[in-house]
């Protein structure tokens, strides 16, 4: 073959490789970009996302803290200084709560005693002069009355409902200079007795570990829903000689007893309290159950005092009195109140749970004895 033909053979077989090279890239680039299209439209999976659960204690602090500060806002406006003045100068000072629109404010009797002219300072440091419509010294409640415009007014709740472990708020004014300083704690208990100076005995207190200081005397202890549910009235530390010195021993007037105290003092400027002559115990749906007593709500009676009215129209000890005058005792109607919506010398109808009996017993009210 000559050397022409051999390099003609040779050129042919070059191209045809080629040719063939090209095609292999070119499909092989096809496949890769038909491959490349089908994955762009295939969003890409997201990184997995990990949640931890939350910590209920945590979950549980924030809920109790948001409803402590609810409550604060909702009744921290309608909580005043109450400054006594004798003879131009300041003797004295405590808190107070503004209960109504109208301007009427309840205090510690302790706060006022003695006074010859009375100041509250509001929130924002206004000031007003207030009268004093009337005092109860039996358990250390005073109603004063403003004549001016008020930044706002706090609720009552039912006392008698609260139990130990329950978390309060006492706001008020320690030594005078601090208003509106909030503390809180539990209730401690309920139904406390406290022996006084003046020989007679405070009965049915709220207990509290809130700190109460010299100038929350007046002030209000509060619930989580903002209902002022006692008055700060007094704190429990020891004798001066007494080595062992307690903390955390405040005492505030239950809510309903207070309630009923100052409409009588904003209606008639005294309290003549009506007398049935017993001690007792509220009772809930709580303590019924606990017990295994024959009624959800009521009052248990515990001590019938001699020649007392009670005693005399035949009230027991271990009866239970669930209606009195046709209102039923419930949450809504506690005992004090239902009883102190009547005066001394009414007849009013008992009814009362006796064991497995119902019974209606008339009793006439007394009136309650001064000392």
């Amino acid at each position: 073959m000559s050397a022409r033909r051999v390099l003609l053979a040779f050129l042919a077989v070059a191209a045809m490789g080629g040719t063939a090279l090209f095609g292999a890239a070119a499909g092989g680039t096809a496949v890769y970009l038909a491959a490349r299209s089908q994955l762009d439209t295939v969003s890409p999976a997201p990184d997995p996302v990990v949640v931890e659960p939350a910590s209920q204690s945590s979950t549980l602090t924030v809920d109790v803290n948001s409803a402590v500060q609810d409550a604060v806002a909702r009744v921290s406006p309608a909580v005043v200084t109450v400054v006594n003045y004798v003879r131009g100068s300041a003797a004295g000072s405590g808190s107070g709560v503004i209960i109504s629109p109208d301007g009427y404010i309840v205090t510690n009797n302790h706060v006022v005693e003695g006074s010859q002219s009375l100041e509250v300072i509001f929130q924002d440091g206004s000031t007003a002069d207030a009268a004093l419509l009337g005092t109860d010294p039996f358990v250390d409640i005073a109603v004063l009355k403003v004549n001016a415009a008020v930044p706002a007014s706090a609720e009552f709740g039912n006392s008698d409902v609260l139990n130990p472990g329950e978390t309060v708020i006492a706001i008020g004014s320690p030594l005078g200079d601090f208003r509106n300083t909030v503390t809180v704690g539990v209730v401690s208990a309920t139904g406390r007795s406290i022996d006084t100076a003046s020989n007679y005995t405070m009965e049915g207190l709220i207990q509290t570990d809130a700190a109460i200081n010299h100038g929350n005397s007046g002030g209000p202890l509060v619930n989580l829903a903002g209902q002022v549910i006692g008055i700060n009235t007094l704190v429990v530390r020891g004798s001066g000689f007494s080595v062992d010195q307690a903390e955390g021993l405040g005492f505030a007037v239950a809510s309903n007893e207070v309630n009923a105290i100052a409409k009588q003092l904003i209606e008639q400027g005294y309290v003549a309290r009506p007398y049935l002559g017993v001690s007792w115990e509220p009772v809930t749906p709580a303590v019924a159950r606990l017990y295994g007593l024959g009624s959800e709500w009521g009052v248990y009676i515990t001590t019938v005092y001699d020649a007392s009215p009670a005693g005399a129209a035949g009230i027991r000890e271990g009866d239970i009195i669930t209606a009195l005058d046709g209102v039923t005792l419930d949450a809504e109607h506690p005992f004090i109140n239902a009883l102190w919506d009547h005066a001394a010398g009414d007849e009013v109808k008992l009814t009362v749970v006796r064991g497995r009996d119902s019974l209606t017993v008339s009793v006439t009210l007394a009136e309650r004895p001064r000392s």
